[in-house]
This record gives C-alpha cells, structure tokens and sequence, in this order.
C-alpha cells in the first residue's frame, strides 16, 4: 500500500442486512464529527455505537454524548494507563492530558469518587475500560492499576452496570482479580486477546468476548482459534477505533463503519452465516449494556 493511502478513509464496506452494534469505540478520538460518524455508521448497519471514556474529561464527554444521542450508549472509567500517571505523575506528556504532576493515592481517589458519579447517570451503561495493561505501565505503577481496577469492579456492582476490560498481556492477573472481588453480573473482554484456553475460562464464567480488527491480522491465528471456540451467545464485535483497523486497511484510521468488514472475518471463523452471526450479535450488545 502507497503511503499517501494512509490518509484516505477505507471505502464504506457492503451493508449489513442485520443491523449490528459497535461495542466500543473512541469517537472522541476521530476525525469529524459525532453526526458524521453515526450517519456514516447507520448507512452499513451499525444502528448503535458504545462511547467509551479512559479518563475524567472523556468520561464526561461519553456520558454527554450519549445523552445528546439516542444511537449511543457511554461507559465511563479510568484506563488501567490512566491510574499510574494520577498517582505517579508523568513527566513526557505522551497522554493526551501533557505532562502531569504526582497526585498520590488521593488524587486517585477523588477521580474514582468522579467516575462513581457518572456511572449512575441513566445513559450511562458501563464502567470500563478499566483492568490491567503490563505492556504500557511498569512495575512501579501496577499497585495504582490494580487498585483502580478494583474499585471499578465495586463500583460496577453497586449500579448494576457492565464492567468493561481492558487486558493487556496480565491475562492470569485479570481473572485472578475478577475471582477475588466477584465478577459483576455483566462482564465485557474488549478487543478480546487471549488464546482458545481463556475463552473456555471466559465462557464458563459467562463473560462477553469483544473481538477487534486485529483478529483479521494474519498473525493472529491463536484470536480466530479463539472466535472458534467462543459461545454465540457470549460474542461482540468492535472497532475500537481509531486503532486496531482490520486487514486490508490495516495502518488507516478505523471507525464505526468498519464494523462489517471484522464481522465477515468472524463469520468465516465461526461458521455461522452473517446474519445469523448479526443476529447473535446485536442480541448479546444489547444484554451485555442493558439496553
């Protein structure tokens, strides 16, 4: 692919003929607008879209976005990144928010006290994504992680709401937390990156598994073998966009009008057709977020 192709928005996929849901995305972080994107969305039947927010500010903005817009539910959290650079601090700035001054275990908690407000708003269907990230953070920020993750979990509990996962390579450590803290009712694995083992784990605790573009990427054989072996029942579909954009647009930015070109991909590996596996699929967002 040329490089200038990068810029250019992949082509808008054939329709689906059964309306879907993206069960996670960053519209915040897309070009455009809001309408834009969700017209854009609409148009290949992906009728509904869940706004996810990763810190304070886009928290907020989930929950407004979701109010202002019938199509769009918010889930609201700190990210499992998000938490050490509350408490740590973070002097490069690589975070949207720029360089940060340390806050401790007090500033932590008062960003908790702001998240636990917001997920009891009606529009609000989520808390997440929330969880583990041992590739991003260091050792030194995992105690605030782990803390911060738990206190999602109760907080989740206490209104009833989905708790959405963010696991990145701490697969043992997110369920071991899960067992010690009891699972809320609802449990989301966004962008889903375990192997065929932890989706029988996942499957027998009855926890939805939310698979992403990347499961279209040709290294990614041990995600289909997942897929393969996921119950219908317990299966999303995202973009997580803008990132994570499926094969052959891989390296452009993604977003909600993608979803029909992951969702092919899953069919082939699941050997359902695609609408049965829509049809799967819009049930189970709606029962995952309560909608």
């Amino acid at each position: 692919m040329a490089p200038q192709d990068k810029n250019t928005p992949p082509p808008l996929p054939e329709p689906l003929r059964v309306a879907v849901a993206d069960s996670h995305t960053h519209l915040d972080m897309q070009e455009g607008t809001v309408e834009e994107a969700l017209t854009k969305a609409a148009s290949v039947g992906v009728t509904t879209v869940v706004q996810v927010g990763c810190d304070l500010a886009g928290s907020r903005w989930a929950a407004e976005t979701a109010a202002a817009h019938d199509s769009v539910h918010a889930t609201v959290a700190l990210h499992p990144n998000e938490a050490p650079r509350i408490v740590l601090g973070e002097a490069d700035g690589w975070s949207r928010q720029g360089a940060r001054e340390p806050g401790g275990d007090s500033a932590l908690d008062a960003a908790l006290t702001e998240i636990d407000k917001l997920a009891a708003l009606p529009q609000v269907r989520g808390v997440g994504e929330t969880g583990l990230d041992c590739f991003r953070t260091g050792p030194d920020g995992m105690a605030a992680q782990e803390a911060s993750f738990r206190a999602h979990i109760e907080i989740a509990k206490r209104h009833g709401k989905a708790l959405v996962i963010h696991d990145r390579e701490a697969h043992d450590d997110v369920l071991r937390i899960l067992r010690e803290e009891g699972a809320p009712d609802r449990v989301v694995f966004h962008c889903y990156s375990g192997d065929a083992e932890m989706a029988k784990i996942c499957a027998a605790a009855g926890y939805f598994m939310s698979f992403a573009g990347n499961v279209t990427f040709k290294n990614a054989q041990p995600l289909r073998d997942a897929l393969a072996v996921a119950p219908p029942e317990l299966v999303l579909v995202e973009t997580d966009a803008p990132f994570l954009t499926p094969a052959p647009y891989r390296g452009r930015a993604n977003a909600p009008y993608l979803i029909p070109v992951t969702l092919r991909a899953m069919a082939e590996v699941t050997a359902l057709t695609e609408d049965a596996l829509a049809t799967a699929i819009a049930a189970n967002t709606a029962r995952a977020f309560g909608y």
